[in-house]
C-alpha cells in the first residue's frame, strides 16, 4: 500500500476544487437553510452539544468548519473561535456571515495538514464534525495537530459519520468499500449531498477510517478517551433513501435501526504534574 501522504498536495487541490465547486449550491440549499441561520438558528445538533456542554468563555478551534455555519453558532454561544477549511470560497462565505451577524470569529484557510504554518497558540477545545476526517489521509497526522493546539486539560470534541456507513454504496443495498484504509478512494459526482438537484459536478478523494485507526491516533498522541457513543441515525438528510422517523433524525428506510450511523467522544489531553 502507498504511504498515506504520497501525492498529497496533488489530492488536496483535488479536493479543494470540489469544496469551491459546492460552496454557493450549499448556502443556498435548503439543507443548510442559510436564511434561518442568519435570522439566529444554532445549527449544532443533540449529538455534539451534549459532548460539548456549556463553551462560554472558552478559546475553541474548529477543523474543516465549511462555510462557518457551527463555528459561527459556537460564537453565538459565547466561546472565542477560529475556523479552519481547504475551501478559499466557504471561507470568504464564512467571514461574509460573520460579519452580517456581528461575531467575531477567526477564520483561516488551508489544508489542516499545513494549518502550523498559519495558527500558533493552544485552545480549550478542540471541535470537528461530520463528514470530517474521510477527506483525510493521514490519521496520524490529524490526531498530532488536535494533541498540539489543545491545552492541558483541554478537551476534543468529535462527532462523525460511522465508518459501517463508508462501506456501503450509495443505496445502502452492499458493501462497496473497506472498512479500513487501504488508499485513496477517486470519485466523481454529479450535484452534491445538499442539493442532489444542482447542477455541478466535481472529482473527489476520500479515505476510509475504522475506530481503531482513530482511537489509536488520538491515544498514540497523548489524548485520553473521557466519553463515547454510537447512534443509530443521522441527524441529517445526506443520504440517499434516507427516512425521517423523529424530527431530526435520519435512518436509511430500508436498514431502519440495523447500522450504526453516527458516533461522537470525547478525549481529554492530561495535565502532567
Amino acid at each position: 500500500m502507498k504511504h498515506p501522504m504520497e501525492n498529497l498536495e496533488h489530492y488536496i487541490e483535488i479536493n479543494r476544487r470540489s469544496w469551491n465547486n459546492r460552496v454557493l449550491a450549499h448556502v443556498a440549499s435548503e439543507f443548510y437553510d442559510q436564511k434561518g441561520f442568519l435570522e439566529g438558528k444554532n445549527t449544532l445538533k443533540e449529538i455534539e452539544l451534549d459532548l460539548l456542554g456549556d463553551v462560554r468563555g472558552l478559546s475553541v478551534l474548529h477543523l474543516q468548519c465549511h462555510f462557518g455555519q457551527d463555528t459561527l453558532s459556537l460564537c453565538r454561544m459565547g466561546a472565542r473561535v477560529t475556523g479552519v477549511d481547504i475551501s478559499d470560497k466557504a471561507i470568504e462565505v464564512a467571514n461574509e456571515t460573520g460579519e452580517a451577524i456581528g461575531c467575531e470569529a477567526k477564520f483561516i484557510c488551508c489544508d489542516l495538514y499545513s494549518l502550523p504554518n498559519h495558527l500558533q497558540g493552544q485552545f480549550d477545545l478542540v471541535f470537528s464534525s461530520y463528514g470530517t476526517i474521510g477527506w483525510l489521509p493521514d490519521l496520524d497526522g490529524w490526531a498530532g495537530l488536535v494533541a498540539r493546539y489543545l491545552k492541558p486539560g483541554g478537551k476534543f470534541v468529535f462527532a462523525e459519520f460511522h465508518p459501517v456507513v463508508w462501506m456501503m454504496d450509495d443505496g445502502f443495498t452492499s458493501i462497496s468499500y473497506d472498512y479500513f484504509n487501504t488508499g485513496p478512494i477517486l470519485e466523481s459526482e454529479t450535484g452534491t449531498y445538499a442539493d442532489r438537484k444542482a447542477d455541478i459536478q466535481q472529482d473527489y478523494v476520500m479515505w476510509n477510517h475504522g475506530l481503531g485507526e482513530v482511537m489509536g491516533s488520538l491515544k498514540k498522541h497523548g489524548l485520553n478517551l473521557d466519553d463515547f457513543k454510537e447512534f443509530d441515525y443521522s441527524p441529517y438528510n445526506c443520504f440517499q433513501g434516507m427516512v425521517e422517523f423523529e424530527p431530526g433524525k435520519f435512518r436509511i428506510g430500508h436498514l431502519k435501526k440495523k447500522i450504526p450511523m453516527v458516533y461522537g467522544f470525547v478525549a481529554c489531553k492530561p495535565i502532567l504534574t
